[in-house]
């Protein structure tokens, strides 16, 4: 699929999902791209960068809740490139850290870009050897140097963003007639909320999730909740010390 500005986007075939599931294959000209794992390792500039823009964005003056609303960004980037096209054709690209490039002041599909150096199966256990434990776990330390956000909250994100993927795989695969992808998400999905770190951030295991922490997204001026936000109305000042 050609994108606009002429760049390879990856995708599972020519009617795939595009957004959070789409992924460069070749760099975005001018880009500040740069692999995932040099973030792991701590070069964390490019992450205080895109926690600034989300702050900015959401005019918010609390640093937690833009944190967390950066991360759940990433994390839905994360799962999405992996779960769409092993749901739709069985194999998923080598999203390792070393490869895959990460530009945060770029929105999807152009922030990630990644070396094609192999396809890998489209197994649970190969997505979550390369995005939980390859990414969202070094992620989650990275984040928490920044936002000070307890790991329950950013179990939370992940759990939150495996289930908006698998809830967007099942729309598009009932709008093009493919009940085959949407029965490969779902397994997918449900062998992947099958790890001790995911499974009990929120039930059940399918698009009508609902988790057991707040993203913070309401404490943002003029914010709301989730639609799969663990609480039924927003809180009031008593609230506000609450680690979620």
């Amino acid at each position: 699929m050609e994108a606009a500005q002429g760049q390879r986007l990856e995708q599972p075939d020519a009617a795939s999902p595009g957004g959070f599931f789409a992924l460069r294959s070749t760099p975005v000209p001018g880009g500040a791209h740069r692999p995932l794992a040099r973030l792991y390792a701590g070069e964390t500039a490019p992450l205080t960068v895109r926690i600034d823009a989300v702050a900015t964005a959401l005019r918010t003056p609390e640093r937690r809740v833009a944190a967390s609303v950066a991360h759940l960004g990433l994390a839905a980037r994360l799962w999405s490139t992996a779960l769409g096209p092993a749901a739709i054709s069985g194999g998923f690209p080598d999203l390792s850290p070393g490869v895959l490039h990460w530009d945060p002041e770029r929105p999807a599909p152009d922030d990630l870009w990644h070396e094609p150096v192999a396809t890998l199966p489209g197994t649970a256990d190969r997505i979550r050897e390369v995005v939980q434990f390859g990414h969202l776990v070094p992620l989650a330390e990275a984040i928490r140097q920044d936002g000070h956000l307890a790991p329950r909250l950013l179990w939370g994100n992940a759990g939150s963003a495996l289930a908006g993927a698998l809830r967007e795989l099942v729309a598009w695969a009932r709008t093009h007639h493919r009940p085959d992808v949407a029965q490969r998400a779902r397994a997918l999905v449900a062998e992947l909320f099958d790890h001790p770190d995911l499974r009990t951030t929120g039930s059940p295991h399918t698009p009508a999730f609902r988790r057991r922490s707040c993203c913070l997204y309401y404490r943002c001026p003029g914010g709301g909740l989730c639609g799969d936000c663990v609480l039924d109305r927003k809180p009031g000042p008593a609230a506000e010390s609450a680690p979620w």
